[in-house]
Parts: structure tokens; C-alpha cells; sequence
């Protein structure tokens, strides 16, 4: 059974009216205030490598937030950046997803680009990308966590990581925080931790290999890389980690809208059934989070050994694709944790602090930006990009201007922002 209950009415809507409109920029003095930003590195995870739809590829490296950011530091003695961009060639880089566009229900119609890959042959279970030798500032690794930057083997577990180092995978040795250290930088930011908790709940809290970091080895890891990191009397800026659970991942497909697809041919039924993570088959709740693949996943209401999927207690909703209400607390109170200790430390080194958790709260709820409204609706949201969870070049703006907001008011520098309308949403056929 598709679903259909999505996206009926939402697709006329977007950013019709982005091109009309023009931002309200006031007249500014750039000043670089009490910090140097002749050279400036971005450590942190997928976020800050650009990656979105799913994959890392060059249109999405261009519209990263450091890059973004970089760009607006010349103004006020900035030095080059550097960005570990794929070839032309390989533009598809790791593949991503694109919008093909729509069916006659209006579902969207998305498939993945693979054309122009920047792949090469795996190590082991590892899929390596073609090697990046040239400068780097841009630091950002896709699926690293805070977890990750302290092992030695972790070279040879990530190909885009393996990517930057000078040596092939398995021979990798360079542990992430003394690789992205290893060069005098005057100015960093650092956006980590965010996959401590997000492969746990993106998983639906199945993968026994995904689990939470612990809360006290985050605080001791959290420390010892903001040490690392002012540890040549650098200044710089962090961040908090966002609600995943406020992303279309995880409120694209509910329970309501389950229940009205199934009862459109079916009335009588009244309750979806889920396994939860303790292994209890229940009727769902409105309180229990569906993963967005399970709109493609074409599933519900299948019979398996004659019992229509989810629509039976005796055939449960698998806990793969629910995030049930008591994985849901857990992810919360882990990203509270996680974030008291990014404010804490980042309150104790002097350093500025971006409240990202705040901030995609604020604009996942619904606002205009100059002009263009903006929200965590997905593919009409203009903030996330097709995989729910990453951000579209709009939204890559937005966290760019924020994080140049809290340098701003830091360290006294004046810094411009950068114009949202030039960047778009989800990239429409």
C-alpha cells in the first residue's frame, strides 16, 4: 500500500516568491573586533561539509555554511578557504536524491543521482571517494561523531574522512582532532555531537551499534576538544545540537495520516499497531515517531503470513521504522545533556556559542526571512532538504547567518550576513 496523505495540496506553494524579494540589509562597517580570521577552519560533522538529499556532492559543498561564512570574513581580513570539493567530473560525488516530481496522487517522485560519482573501489565495507589533496579549512566529515575524534583507526571506518588523509585506508593511523590541528588556524568553529545521538534515532533506536554516547564520555571528549582546539590561543564559535526530533524526518508520516490512508479503503480500521524497542507489540500513539522512509517503504497493510502489516497486533509496525515514545524521551534527554555540556564548555573557554537547537526550533515553527516564509514542512518547508534531516542551501544560510551573529557579538566584529533569497530550498524539476 502507498501512501497518500502527504503531500496532496502542499506542492504549489514553495518559493514562488523568492525572486521578487529583497532583504533588508542595513548599511554596516565590517570590523574584525578583537579576533583574527586570516585563517579560519570549520571542524564538525555532515553539517558543515555541506552534505543534503542524503549524499555529499558538489552543488552542496558550495552552499555550505563555513564557506558561507568564509566569504563574508574577507570583508574584514579573512584569508583564503579552502573546501575539499569534487571534481566537475564527479560532481554527484557520494550520490544524492533529487525530485523527479509527481504522481497523480501528488506524491513526490524521488530517486537518487548517481551519474558523475567520485567513487573508489570500497576497503573492506568501506565506500572510498577520490582523494582531496589540496588546501583544506573546511573540515567537515559526513557521519563522524564526537565519539570518532580521538581514534586513531578512524581513517580507514569513514571514506570521507580517508578522503582527506594523505594515506590510503587501512593504513590510516591520524586520529580527526590532531589531523584538523595540525596547521596554525587564528579562528574555528565547531558544530560535533550531533551524531551521537541522531544515528540512535534515525534508526528508530534498532541498531544495537547505534547507541547514545554516553553523557559522561561526550563532557570529557567535549572538553578535551575545546581545549585542543583554543589550545594555540585561537578564538572561536560552537554550536548546539539541533531537535532531531523537530525535523521531517520524523513528522512527515504520523499516525494520523497512517490511519487515513488505511481507512480510505479500509473504515473499519482503527488502530495502527507498532513493536517497540522493549519488543511489546501496542497500538501506536500520537506520542510514537514513524521515520520518513517508511513512506516509500510501501509496507503497510501488506500481509506477511496472511496478517495485513501494522494493522494487527500479531504483525506489528517493525521497530526500525518507529521511534516509539520511550526512544523518544531518550533522545531528548540525551540532547539536553549533550547540549548543557556544549553551553557550559563554550561558556568556560570564552568562546561564542550558536544555539542551533534554538534556532531550527524557531524557524522549523514557521517564519519569514525576508520575505520567504520558511519552516520544517518537508520539500515546502525551504529549510530541509530531501532526506528530512539536512538542511537546503536556504537553510545552510540561515545557520550561516546565526553563527556570523554570535562572532558579531563575541568578539565586537561586524561582520555582514548573507543574503538568504540568494540561496534556494528544495531544488524542484
Amino acid at each position: 500500500m502507498k501512501s497518500n496523505f502527504i503531500y496532496k495540496s502542499i506542492f504549489a506553494v514553495a518559493i514562488l516568491g523568492m525572486a521578487s524579494c529583497k532583504p533588508e540589509l542595513k548599511d554596516i562597517t565590517p570590523t574584525k573586533g578583537s579576533a583574527d580570521f586570516s585563517r579560519y577552519i570549520a571542524v564538525g560533522n555532515s553539517l558543515t561539509s555541506g552534505y543534503a538529499d542524503n549524499g555529499l556532492f558538489l552543488d552542496g559543498q558550495k552552499n555550505s555554511y563555513p564557506g558561507m561564512i568564509a566569504e563574508q570574513m574577507k570583508t574584514v581580513g579573512g584569508g583564503a578557504f579552502s573546501t575539499p570539493f569534487f571534481k566537475d567530473s564527479e560532481a554527484d560525488g557520494s550520490g544524492h536524491l533529487v525530485l523527479k516530481g509527481f504522481d497523480a496522487k501528488g506524491l513526490p517522485q524521488i530517486a537518487m543521482q548517481t551519474t558523475n560519482l567520485a567513487v573508489r573501489p570500497e576497503s573492506g565495507a568501506v565506500t572510498l571517494f577520490t582523494k582531496y589533496t589540496g588546501d583544506l579549512n573546511n573540515y567537515g566529515v559526513p557521519g563522524i561523531k564526537l565519539l570518532h575524534i580521538t581514534v586513531p583507526q578512524y581513517g580507514n571506518l569513514n571514506g570521507f574522512y580517508e578522503r582527506l588523509l594523505p594515506g590510503n585506508a587501512p593504513g590510516n593511523t591520524t586520529p580527526y582532532l590532531d589531523f584538523v590541528t595540525a596547521k596554525p588556524y587564528t579562528f574555528f568553529s565547531m558544530w560535533l555531537g550531533n551524531n551521537d545521538i541522531l544515528g540512535y534515532a534515525s534508526s528508530g533506536g534498532a541498531n544495537p551499534a547505534d547507541q547514545p554516547t554516553p553523557k559522561a564520555t561526550f563532557t570529557a571528549l567535549y572538553n578535551l576538544a575545546a581545549n585542543k582546539m583554543t589550545g594555540n590561543g585561537a578564538k572561536g564559535v560552537v554550536a548546539t545540537i539541533p531537535d532531531v526530533l523537530g525535523t521531517p524526518y520524523f513528522n512527515t508520516v504520523t499516525l494520523a495520516s497512517i490511519l487515513a490512508t488505511v481507512q480510505a479503503t479500509a473504515p473499519t480500521v482503527t488502530a495502527i499497531y507498532i513493536r517497540t524497542g522493549a519488543g511489546v507489540s501496542r497500538a501506536a500513539t500520537a506520542q510514537d515517531y514513524f521515520v520518513l522512509p517508511l513512506l516509500s517503504a510501501g509496507v503497510i497493510g501488506v500481509p506477511t503470513g496472511g496478517i495485513p502489516y501494522g494493522l494487527h497486533p500479531l504483525n506489528p509496525i517493525e521497530s526500525k521504522w518507529v521511534l516509539d515514545k520511550d526512544e523518544a524521551a531518550v533522545v531528548a534527554d540525551y540532547t539536553t545533556a549533550y547540549n548543557n555540556t556544549i553551553k557550559s564548555v563554550a561558556a568556560a573557554k570564552g568562546l561564542a556559542l550558536v544555539d542551533a537547537y534554538a534556532l531550527l526550533k524557531d524557524y522549523g515553527a514557521g517564519k519569514d526571512v525576508n520575505g520567504v516564509r520558511v519552516s520544517a514542512a518537508f520539500i515546502t518547508g525551504n529549510i530541509f532538504s530531501l532526506d528530512g534531516i539536512h538542511l537546503t542551501p536556504m537553510g545552510y544560510s540561515i545557520v550561516a547567518n546565526e553563527f556570523i551573529k554570535s562572532i558579531n557579538a563575541k568578539y565586537g566584529a561586524s561582520i555582514p550576513i548573507v543574503d538568504v533569497t540568494k540561496y534556494r530550498g528544495v531544488k524542484f524539476p
